[in-house]
């Protein structure tokens, strides 16, 4: 059994709740990060020793595993410490994969809307009282303000990230498939490697298992998963329910909808109540970023974790539906330079036919670990907004963001601030 316990990268959105479990163990958690963020000194608050920096001095001999994140280079110093002294060492996925052999495993996959599925699908079972362990790519407040809930059942619900082939390390009994886009094309190149690998994690389901898959995803049916040995479960915003659950759902969009029916396809497979499964999805009331309405502002703020442009689409026409006739302001910045590099044209094709009033984009949010020079070199946000090409879509640094927000936005406009780099941080200088 692993008593002390060492997680490079422990910043990172999955590797901070996997933190948090073996913390709730009783186990001694230890980790080092680059930089301080809100989930390091919320871990601090909780017990553990945190450092900013990687260092070999970092790695003690007494400890029984070492986990790192994906994006940790089997340069770093901690890591190849660890492995000098014969220190177990264990990649966030692989770890959480032999976590994921020990339950009945839910795990939520798709390019789009994991987290809040992840997020829908966990309260139904606490609904239930099923008390599931969840690990997810957010924090939710009914899990007080944390990406992570211990439970004592053996249910484990789990946020499945496609990027590295990272979910091809779980043992699931549950999948399901929100979408498949392409995303992540710095690591699959093509999207007929992506489809392979989504069907490859697909097929480790066991024969007892389900599929729980989106219809109405123009991809899905690429995956081309023919005579199963597993049960599949298609779902659809052309069921009846679809109905009900747009009047009752509190986070807006049609996305939304979708998410929850998937949820509510996990529920029934389970066997719990409509009933139950109804209350729990309209009593959720969204989560850390994912749109995030923030309070007491002279004007509406919406902070949104959205990158991709199909993401930032849906979050955009949600924002449309919710607020008819308000002025619409997007912030949006850019994550990563690979991902505005493949997806360049997307992001044009978005920009230009949304219809919202004033978009502003900022610098590209340089991903530590994850970009080259040769890309980065070729592509940056101003190159972005002369190829978007319209009067209502500019560029602005980051620098002058605050300046530039207090003196234009008025009251009962709406802001989105959009991105999964530290744009959020935005919100705090208003």
């Amino acid at each position: 059994m692993f008593m002390k316990i060492h997680f490079i990268g422990i910043g990172g959105i999955g590797v901070s709740a996997l933190a948090q479990y073996y913390l709730a163990l009783g186990y001694t958690v230890s980790g080092s990060d680059l930089a301080t963020s809100e989930i390091t000194n919320f871990l601090k608050k909780k017990g553990v020793a945190i450092t900013l920096g990687n260092a070999e001095k970092n790695i003690q001999k007494d400890m029984d595993l070492v986990v790192y994140s994906p994006a940790v280079p089997s340069s770093n110093p901690e890591l190849k410490r660890a492995k000098v002294l014969k220190i177990i060492t264990k990649s966030y996925p692989g770890a959480l994969g032999q976590l994921s052999k020990e339950y009945i495993t839910i795990a939520i996959a798709g390019s789009h809307g994991k987290s809040t599925t992840t997020a829908l699908v966990s309260l139904i079972l606490i609904a239930a009282k099923l008390d599931p362990t969840v690990i997810i790519g957010t924090k939710l407040r009914e899990f007080k303000n944390s990406n992570f809930r211990k439970g004592k059942s053996k249910y484990l619900v789990i946020e499945a990230c496609e990027y590295d082939g990272s979910f091809l390390n779980y043992e699931p009994d549950i999948i399901v498939v929100t979408n498949v886009d392409k995303e992540h094309m710095d690591y699959f190149k093509t999207f007929s490697n992506t489809l392979r690998v989504f069907r490859s994690f697909i097929m480790k389901l066991p024969k007892n298992g389900f599929l729980v898959i989106n219809k109405d995803d123009k991809n899905t049916s690429k995956l081309n998963i023919k005579n199963p040995r597993f049960n599949v479960q298609n779902y659809s915003k052309n069921q009846k329910e679809a109905n009900k659950l747009q009047k009752i759902l509190k986070i807006p969009g049609s996305h939304n909808v979708s998410n929850a029916l998937a949820a509510l396809a996990v529920a029934r497979i389970i066997g719990v109540k409509d009933t139950i499964s109804f209350r729990a999805l309209s009593s959720y009331q969204g989560s850390w970023r994912r749109f995030e309405i923030i309070k007491n502002k002279p004007y509406t703020v919406i902070s949104d974790y959205g990158h991709h442009p199909n993401e930032v689409s849906a979050t955009v026409k949600a924002a449309k539906e919710k607020y008819i006739n308000r002025k619409i302001w997007l912030f949006f910045q850019p994550h990563q330079y690979q991902r505005t590099y493949y997806l360049f044209e997307d992001f044009v094709k978005i920009f230009r036919s949304m219809g919202i009033d004033q978009t502003i984009i900022t610098d590209i949010y340089d991903v530590a670990g994850r970009e080259e020079n040769r890309i980065n070199q070729k592509i940056n946000s101003k190159k972005l907004v002369e190829a978007i090409n319209r009067k209502n879509v500019y560029y602005l640094p980051m620098k002058e963001a605050k300046t530039f927000i207090k003196k234009n936005i008025k009251p009962k406009d709406v802001l989105l601030v959009m991105g999964a780099g530290d744009i959020y941080k935005l919100n705090k200088k208003f």
